[in-house]
């Protein structure tokens, strides 16, 4: 183990070769595995389980019994060297599982400034961008990308290779097997549909009504003109914003196919009055 003035309980596990920067505090009974690095004052609770080939950034937070590092549930796995990676600032809660990489030197990432709460999930060979939150009990599956500040909700399902695009979000209990474009919003309990733009997430980002009526303008282009996928992309390409190029080249890129539109009242009264 290398470390600078890290606080360390008498009961916590840290094998040989673990690496931990200044001013890290290691909460009783937790468990460090050797390949292990540890950013400056990170705090690891009681309890908590860091298994080799994860490095966690700076200024984050591992709850009790969360487990980082621990072999992908895949049977193609063939017990070899792959990674997670944690970047800074995240809190992750009670009971999260991050998994590594299928792969031979693949990678699990995690971005920085991430939310995880408790009980969610990341599967092997995920990528969560900056500033994601998964609320308590989301499932991301193996090889899923989720985009920067998008929101998750609780006991929410995200499938294997799909995408979620910037700024989009998951409503309770929602699951997608096809992509999410940016900046869209899911029905609660409704698999694979989209209901409008998440213009209070925009708004609170800090994106300006203009901005967020262009995109409400680009999401009844693609979603409500009648136009097939490939017209609708067609008629995109017109708009002055880089937003919308953002919205069309995350389509254009789909690889499974992006959630439908269903239309809901309460939705578009909400979003028609937060404008």
């Amino acid at each position: 183990m290398e470390n600078t003035c890290v606080g360390i309980h008498p009961t916590a596990v840290i094998e040989s070769g673990a690496q931990l920067g200044e001013d890290v505090t290691v909460g009783a009974f937790a468990f460090i595995d050797s390949h292990v690095q540890i950013g400056d004052r990170t705090i690891i609770a009681p309890h908590a389980t860091i298994l080799r080939y994860t490095t966690l950034g700076s200024d984050c937070q591992v709850h009790a019994n969360a487990v980082l590092g621990d072999l992908p549930q895949d049977l193609a796995y063939q017990d070899r060297e792959s990674y997670v990676k944690i970047g800074n600032n995240c809190a992750i809660r009670e009971g999260v599982t991050i998994h590594r990489g299928t792969k031979f030197e693949t990678t699990t990432e995690v971005g920085d400034e991430c939310l995880l709460m408790a009980h969610s999930h990341v599967a092997h060979n995920a990528k969560l961008g900056h500033r994601v939150i998964l609320a308590n009990g989301a499932l991301v599956a193996g090889y899923a990308q989720i985009g920067d500040r998008a929101f998750i909700s609780g006991n929410c399902l995200v499938h294997q290779f799909a995408r979620v695009g910037r700024l989009a979000m998951m409503a309770g209990g929602a699951a997608v097997q096809k992509d999410i474009p940016p900046f869209c919003i899911t029905r609660s309990m409704s698999p694979n549909t989209v209901i409008g733009i998440n213009t209070i997430g925009m708004r609170r980002a800090g994106f300006s009504s203009e901005e967020r009526l262009i995109m409400k303008r680009a999401f009844k282009v693609l979603y409500q003109s009648g136009l097939n996928v490939s017209q609708a992309l067609i008629q995109l390409a017109e708009f002055d914003s880089p937003l919308v190029a953002e919205f069309r080249e995350f389509i254009q890129s789909s690889q499974r196919g992006i959630c439908k539109f269903i239309r809901s009242k309460e939705w578009a009264e909400e979003s028609s009055d937060e404008n």
